[in-house]
């Protein structure tokens, strides 16, 4: 039975060869599609997942309350001596490690590269299960000096040299010896490094970690629980933490988030999740399941709509004997069979299209063959596409009566129609919400792409401030060569550059202050001349310049941070940080520009004068008047000179600005490709059904051409009902696409309005390819010769 149906499944296939075509390269494009997306889903999905452990980690984030709401610290939140704490008052825990990631130059004999190093407690190990190809995790970090690091790692540094018991000098003064060698690290991790450096050489380089306030948030903390249950309990013992050690002060909370989620729920509102990656993750699913739908309303339209044809068949063997039930089983047979086609055509299509996937949007995906994963989802979408797309006209098509088909079927009844029609309007209606979509999120990208930042990000560059140039006259002398030889306008240096984070805190006072008054403040630190390096204004006083003297005890606001302490005579206003138990005197007015996130609102910031090592990046100037290439190589050529040993590495403030936009920039690319994929799977369905209304029309074409009619006539004939059908999709669509754009630009503190614009576009454009689509068929049976269609009759 099943052999018979699939072989008159071939045949009815093989015979309608041009519905057939448009029938499974609609569905080969929305199963690719749907794959592609699916495929990303899990790459953005198994961040971490293959440790074993990963559902007994967790992170420890930080609560800052304030008087005017609650800010989520998520990275660099937690003091030194936290672990400790925790360790020795929270039950349940197994392992405690802090955690600092940073970089330096590595060498070994002539080879000398800058790394990603990770500084961490030897129990880092325990939690985490890398794969060891040499050396063992016990021990590998069990002394100072010893390091651990990738095979890629020791293959730069020492080829085919065995490298454990190797020496590599940290910032060519420090011997680290190699303990131990573990495989290249997976793309989907959090924390990514070159080398695995202990906590106890981290102490050693910044002594500061050893004499930490409680608050003092400089490192990260992650614990591992015995038992998973015991969650709840260790997360209301951590909340404590601060306030018994703090004489009850709760202006600071820390508490437990699994690590699983640190990379998909990123964003905390006043001290609760509200989402972040995983919205973005839930949309490429929404996304998925669009293209896919589509797809299938393409075969349910094309397949109700060649009922005529299919109508004396199905009286013909009903009238032998043949049931409902084996009838239903042939339509979803052909189903599954151009579903099964659809799949091998799809598959094809994902790896001709994945390297140039991956280059587009910067990652590392693959298709695991040896996962039985992989199969058990195409098994599933081939069956869930087949009875989808089968599932309509199987039963509509089988519920045909015997005598009424073959006496003369009318197929053409309102009732068909207008589920058709429904459909149609249905398809079009995604395709023009995902289109609509697209051209929102493409104005918002570019909107915070293009909007001013506040600083002039051109031909601005930094480099990290290494070796000989942490000496403060080497530094001087570094920045006045490159003054007199041409290469830059102006130098300063600032704490871990332009576009990072800054230093937070909670107790700055200062006059006009409210009691009880909370206000998170960043902390900027920075050298002489920043704000005319950087390129934005001083709108009051002065910043810091070697012309006024010392300036260690002078402070700069920006203009936020002057509003939000309602600073009515700011210029010589005393603040003070309780931190550090010293009073500043403000010099001057910043002008609020943009550092960190480009969509959200600059926060009070406070900017105080250092020379010192905290001040760890040194930010140039170009001189635009010369060649950038000749500026660069001056650069290098005079860092070489001054700081031998150390290789330069310059990054430009233009280029970091625009990788904080890399979330919209892949929503942007994907729904822009994927709404593309989904008009054109929309109009191969026109395609087809012009195809066929122009075949089952063609005698009144002929007889409308006889009586006089001329091609734009019929041609208009032809077009109408399916540009209604187009246009009624955009009404119905255009109220879920203002909704759904609506409330995903609400993330935003700097958005676009919504205008027309989209709509307007969307409706344009749906119609334009509708008439092109169907224009393309109807306009050839509209100049065909009357006499072929009337000669019999």
């Amino acid at each position: 039975m099943y052999k018979l149906a699939l072989k008159i499944a071939w045949r009815n296939l093989w015979k309608n060869k041009v519905f057939s075509l448009i029938n499974i390269g609609g569905l080969a494009i929305g199963l690719a599609s749907c794959l592609l997306l699916l495929l990303y889903v899990n790459y953005e999905w198994s961040f971490d997942k293959q440790f074993k452990n990963i559902n007994r980690i967790y992170s420890v984030y930080e609560n800052d309350r304030m008087s005017d709401k609650v800010t989520t610290n998520r990275s660099y939140a937690t003091p030194s001596q936290l672990a400790a704490t925790a360790q020795q008052t929270i039950p349940g825990i197994e392992y405690v490690c802090r955690l600092v990631e940073g970089g330096g130059l590595l060498n070994y004999k002539n080879n000398s590269f800058n790394k990603k190093i990770i500084y961490t407690d030897p129990s880092f190990l325990k939690m985490f299960d890398y794969q060891f190809i040499k050396g063992d995790p016990v021990t590998a970090l069990s002394s100072p000096g010893s390091v651990l690091i990738t095979e890629e790692t020791a293959k730069v540094f020492f080829g085919d040299e065995e490298p454990i018991g190797k020496t590599l000098k940290f910032d060519n003064r420090v011997p680290l010896t190699v303990t131990a060698v573990i495989k290249n690290l997976p793309v989907n991790q959090s924390y990514r490094f070159d080398l695995l450096s202990t906590w106890s050489f981290l102490e050693k380089e910044q002594p500061y970690l050893k004499r930490m306030d409680w608050s003092d948030g400089a490192l990260n903390t992650l614990i591992q629980l015995k038992d998973k249950s015991s969650f709840a309990a260790a997360d209301t013992q951590m909340r404590k933490i601060f306030m018994q050690k703090q004489n009850g002060a709760k202006y600071i909370e820390f508490f437990l988030f699994p690590f699983e989620k640190n990379h998909l729920y990123t964003s905390f509102e006043n001290g609760k999740l509200v989402g972040g990656g995983i919205d973005q993750v839930k949309l490429y699913l929404i996304l998925a399941a669009s293209v896919l739908f589509i797809g299938c309303i393409n075969y349910m339209n094309l397949s109700t709509a060649r009922s005529e044809k299919r109508a004396r068949e199905v009286g013909v063997r009903k009238s032998l004997g043949s049931s409902r039930r084996a009838i239903i089983w042939q339509f979803l047979a052909e189903s599954l069979l151009l579903s099964s086609l659809a799949m091998v055509i799809a598959f094809i299509l994902l790896e001709i299209s994945l390297p140039y996937f991956n280059h587009l949007l910067g990652i590392e995906m693959s298709i695991n063959y040896s996962s039985y994963g992989i199969w058990t989802i195409l098994i599933l979408l081939i069956v869930f596409t087949g009875f989808l797309a089968g599932s309509y006209p199987a039963f509509y098509l089988s519920s045909f009566m015997p005598v009424k088909v073959l006496k003369g079927f009318k197929g053409t009844g309102e009732n068909t129609l207008s589920i058709r029609k429904m459909l149609v309007i249905i398809q079009f209606g995604f395709s023009i919400c995902m289109i609509v979509c697209a051209i929102v999120v493409h104005q918002q990208t570019s909107y915070m792409r293009t909007k001013p930042l506040g600083f002039n990000k051109d031909n601005l560059v930094q480099l990290w401030r290494p070796g000989a140039l942490r000496d403060a006259h080497k530094l001087d002398l570094f920045k006045a060569e490159l003054m007199k030889s041409g290469a830059i306008v102006a130098a300063t240096e600032t704490a871990n550059g332009v576009t990072n984070n800054a230093v937070s805190t909670e107790k700055i006072r200062w006059p006009e202050q409210q009691k009880d008054e909370q206000i998170k403040m960043q902390l900027h630190f920075s050298g002489y001349d920043f704000a005319k390096t950087i390129g934005t204004e001083m709108l009051v006083g002065r910043d810091f310049n070697q012309a006024f003297g010392n300036d260690t005890l002078s402070v700069v606001l920006n203009e936020t941070a002057v509003k939000t302490m309602n600073l009515k005579n700011p210029i010589g206003a005393k603040i003070r940080n309780d931190d550090w138990g010293r009073t500043f005197t403000v010099i001057g007015i910043i002008k609020d520009y943009v550092y960190s996130s480009l969509g959200a609102k600059v926060e009070p910031s406070l900017y105080f004068y250092r020379t010192d090592e905290v001040v760890n990046v040194i930010v140039l100037r170009l001189n635009p008047a010369m060649n950038m290439t000749s500026s660069i190589e001056k650069i290098k050529a005079l860092s070489l000179k001054i700081n031998p040993g150390y290789p330069l590495e310059i990054t430009f403030v233009s280029q970091r600005m625009a990788e904080k936009l890399q979330n919209e920039k892949v929503l942007s690319i994907l729904s822009k490709i994927f709404g593309g994929f989904a008009i054109f799977i929309s109009c191969l369905g026109l395609l087809g059904l012009a195809l066929y209304v122009a075949e089952q029309r063609s005698k009144e074409i002929s007889i409308r051409k006889v009586l006089g009619a001329d091609l734009r006539n019929i041609l208009i004939l032809l077009n109408r009902d399916f540009i209604k059908l187009v246009i009624i999709s955009n009404f119905v669509s255009i109220p879920v696409a203002y909704i759904v754009a609506y409330q995903w630009l609400q993330k935003y503190d700097y958005r676009i309005g919504i205008s027309y614009l989209p709509f307007l576009t969307a409706l344009l454009l749906s119609v334009f390819i509708a008439i092109l689509s169907v224009s393309l068929q109807t306009f050839k049976v509209a100049r065909s010769n009357p006499a072929d269609a009337l000669k019999y009759e």
